[in-house]
């Protein structure tokens, strides 16, 4: 299974890639380093995968993550063809939306009409979910459009709450947690051992820059 990261620009430096390579070093990772168009920002790059030419599952996933656990349970989780595997959205109670963007799974040759509606208009969508009020901008809406458009011919199919969470920067209380996680953030200094993926959902969010965290690098 191929696993595609993206590490545009100089927000996030080379040791995202050190921790993630280590990580998933039995996995077939590629990584992207320049936009894919320069008509699409930032996150909206990710529609380009929807097009790529595999007959097996791909991951697409944020590198602001930390994984922990027996987290290749998250990567191997089975999809069958016809459905989306991605994690739950923290934001579900301010939206009808359940999908996080920083984790897809799913077959690209059945995703392929995301990507050919998405690029008919790129302009229109990249505007679309900041215009009609779902998010803020300057750049968003990406996973509204992927869930919107996924169920007009998949299933979307969500990893259990139990194996991811967000973190907020500067916060010693986990949001994601405090609102849906169903057991402890942490015991004993340690993690929930469900958990099997951080993400770190706000622009500032930098899990290396974290004392709380750094030790997770090792």
């Amino acid at each position: 299974m191929k696993i595609f990261l993206f590490r545009i620009g100089n927000k996030y430096g080379p040791e995202y890639e050190t921790y993630l390579n280590k990580k998933l070093k039995h996995y077939d990772v590629e990584w992207i380093h320049q936009p894919l168009s320069s008509a699409v920002a930032l996150q909206w790059n990710k529609m380009f995968l929807m097009a790529y030419n595999s007959n097996d599952p791909i991951v697409v996933m944020d590198i602001d993550t930390i994984l922990l656990n027996d987290y290749t349970q998250l990567f191997d989780y089975p999809i069958q063809p016809g459905e989306f595997l991605g994690i739950p959205a923290w934001w579900s109670k301010k939206t009808n939306y359940q999908l996080n963007g920083g984790f897809y799974k799913y077959y690209p040759k059945e995703c392929k009409f995301i990507f050919d509606k998405f690029i008919a208009d790129p302009k229109k969508w990249q505007r679309h979910y900041i215009e009609n009020g779902t998010t803020i901008g300057p750049v968003n809406g990406e996973q509204f459009f992927v869930e919107d458009t996924l169920k007009e011919r998949l299933n979307l199919k969500l990893i259990p709450k139990s194996w991811v969470t967000r973190w907020t920067q500067n916060s010693t209380k986990n949001e994601y947690i405090s609102q849906k996680y169903p057991g402890t953030l942490i015991k004993d200094g340690n993690f929930n051992e469900d958990i099997k993926l951080i993400h770190f959902t706000t622009s500032l969010n930098k899990p290396h820059d974290s004392e709380m965290f750094k030790h997770l690098y090792i």
